[in-house]
């Protein structure tokens, strides 16, 4: 996620460097990770990604980690035990896990997920414990800018859900109010639309209320770990503009996903209905399913999930995602006022690009063009290989 200060990241599987320096966005830039759980799939690539940012950066500014308890001894480790300096700080927050969030089967295994706070890494600054309001809502991040939330999700073992909340931004002053009371623009204007009472020279006040108009809402995605239950993210989660919602199996397959703590596109979908988001955006998708191509038009496909979702959603609202998709969400305009017309959801507004580099997307079209045309024989090779890449077995990703 972009945002004004740099980069956010949002979990880190395994070779998440390789394709960070593939795409458009610079390593130096990425100053946050949020991790939503601690399998392997969501975060083993912290390592590798630390290495390839400290390759590439020279940070003033301290690299601040989000995720469960454990998640600091992981890093912490991994760093001393391959003797790994980094050529910048960084900062582990940890949030505290509820009881409820520990399967039965988790808690017959014992570990260690602490560590000595006395004995830091040599590029480690202390962080900070996180815990759960009366609202089982952790407060990670939060000023006048934007905040970030988090929400526990069932899944086998903890796991927790994003809310990013951009603050609403000023109204717009009117100038015709304004003329109307012969008053000309000037440098206060600045301080009437960020809501000051401000007194004129000649005594006069100009008060916001009467001169600006509502403010304009900020926007909110939510991004989430895996899950078999969603239904905590209801109490911050609504009217939300993106939804990220993990996908792992079809809905025939719904006793599966449950079973390995996943969902499915009509689990995901009904989670989007709920909360009144504008687009949805599927992830998290067993091997079994083929990326959406030209070369895989015989397989089973992701598009099985988006037609799923879309039965509930409705068209034009769902997408899956993919490597180096970019999704600009719009601004949200001021609140209607009584009698003007309500637009409906145009998923046309969110623009959709690749954030990946020019010369890794010439590479990957030609590759493409020698699996469509270079002959049959390359044809048979390529399919061949493309199935054994699949999975055999009825199982999907942890």
């Amino acid at each position: 996620m972009s945002t004004d200060d740099g980069s956010w990241m949002f979990d880190c599987g395994e070779g998440s460097q390789i394709q960070l320096q593939k795409s458009k966005v610079r390593a130096g830039k990425v100053n946050k990770i949020f991790i939503s759980h601690l399998h392997g799939d969501h975060m083993f690539g912290l390592p590798g990604l630390l290495c390839t940012i400290s390759g590439n950066n020279q940070r003033s500014e301290p690299l601040e980690i989000f995720g469960p308890v454990g998640l600091r001894r992981f890093i912490r480790t991994s760093l001393e035990l391959s003797r790994t300096m980094l050529g910048f700080s960084y900062i582990v927050h940890e949030m505290k896990v509820l009881p409820c969030q520990i399967p039965p089967e988790v808690q017959k295994w014992k570990i260690e997920d602490s560590c000595n706070e006395q004995r830091l890494h040599p590029n480690e600054r202390k962080g900070c414990l996180i815990e759960a309001d009366s609202d089982n809502v952790w407060t990670l991040l939060s000023n006048d800018k934007i905040s970030v939330k988090a929400v526990y999700l069932k899944h086998r073992i903890p796991s927790f859900g994003f809310c990013i909340q951009e603050a609403a931004s000023p109204g717009k002053l009117d100038l015709s109010k304004l003329s109307l009371q012969g008053v000309k623009p000037g440098p206060w204007c600045k301080e009437v639309k960020e809501g000051r009472i401000v007194t004129l020279p000649d005594g006069r006040t100009i008060d916001p209320a009467d001169v600006v108009g509502p403010p304009k809402p900020g926007r909110k995605v939510i991004i989430m770990g895996d899950t078999c239950n969603s239904s905590e993210i209801y109490t911050v989660g609504m009217d939300a503009d993106v939804l990220v919602h993990e996908a792992t199996l079809q809905n025939s397959l719904k006793d599966m996903a449950l079973e390995k703590g996943h969902s499915t596109p009509g689990m995901a979908a009904e989670v989007g209905k709920d909360l009144r988001i504008r687009l949805l955006v599927l992830t998290h998708f067993s091997q079994r399913y083929m990326p959406v191509s030209d070369e895989y038009e015989e397989e089973e496909t992701v598009s099985i999930l988006v037609k799923e979702a879309q039965e509930i959603m409705g068209p034009n609202r769902v997408l899956a995602a993919e490597d180096f998709l970019s999704i600009t969400i719009p601004l949200r305009p001021a609140p209607q006022t009584e009698g003007s017309e309500v637009n409906e959801h145009n998923l046309a507004v969110f623009k959709q690009s690749s954030a990946l580099k020019e010369d890794h997307a010439e590479n990957s079209q030609v590759k493409k063009k020698v699996l469509k045309h270079n002959g049959e024989e390359n044809e048979l090779t390529s399919t061949e290989e493309v199935k054994a890449k699949r999975l055999k077995v009825e199982e999907p990703p942890s």
